[in-house]
């Protein structure tokens, strides 16, 4: 696979053909407290910036690197530099806030489709390159096998972080998804603009505003992250002893 695009100077860049194939994993603050496989740290260069990347038989980026908030997330060069690195499938781990009262919180949902009501990053910033963006089905339902109790199917909806939705807000999304992030559909479109494989897993770890009693923080989202963290490492083990 080669992704091209243009610089500003007019000339083309290729991304570097790739060699052995390999599973690449995202994971954000529902991975955080989690005990994750031993992989080497490599920062890899990218048209877009550099990414750091964890690597080993199989590939993870954390998507908050430094600490960033979602919306400031270089996620081009995320996604490129896992490409470069050899990806050929993503599966990307995000915390979610349910938009349904019948998908609880320690819910995980695996959703079959998404949609976007903020911007979306796209490689192709100088030529007119168009993609049909999915979810990738046999992904998607290799990930319900894997993740026993999960939701199966769902839609996806992310807004622009850092701040939460409003309760309006929340009451028309929930007319037309299920769960609501602010990172997974960025994510997706770039992997399809790169030819990479896609699907996810959301984690549910709280209602969203208005839904539920307790007050929403990015403290009480670490919260939840700690009380699940060993079913979420054994999460990652599953899916990575199957599919890498």
């Amino acid at each position: 696979m080669q992704a091209r695009d243009q610089t500003s100077g007019g000339q083309e860049w290729i991304l570097p053909g790739r060699g052995i194939l390999m599973l690449a994993l995202i994971g954000g603050t529902s991975l955080m407290f989690a005990d994750l496989p031993p992989l080497e740290r490599e920062r890899v260069e990218t048209p877009f910036g550099v990414a750091e990347v964890l690597c080993g038989e199989f590939l993870m980026l954390m998507r908050h690197q430094k600490g960033l908030p979602p919306h400031r997330i270089n996620f081009r060069a995320q996604m490129a530099a896992l490409a470069i690195r050899g990806a050929d499938r993503v599966v990307a781990i995000g915390s979610s806030g349910s938009l349904k009262k019948e998908i609880p919180p320690g819910s995980v949902v695996i959703p079959h489709d998404y949609l976007s009501w903020g911007d979306i990053p796209s490689i192709h910033d100088h030529a007119i390159v168009h993609i049909r963006p999915e979810i990738d089905p046999d992904l998607q339902r290799e990930l319900a096998r894997l993740v026993p109790g999960s939701i199966r199917r769902g839609v996806y909806v992310q807004t622009r972080g850092p701040r939460i939705e409003t309760v309006a807000e929340v009451k028309a999304l929930a007319r037309i998804a299920d769960v609501v992030g602010m990172t997974l559909a960025s994510e997706a479109t770039l992997a399809r603009e790169l030819d990479l494989r896609f699907a996810a897993i959301c984690t549910v770890d709280n209602y969203a505003n208005g839904l539920g009693v307790e007050m929403l923080t990015y403290e009480r989202l670490l919260v939840a992250a700690r009380e699940h963290r060993e079913e979420r490492g054994e999460m990652v083990r599953r899916i990575v002893e199957a599919m890498a």
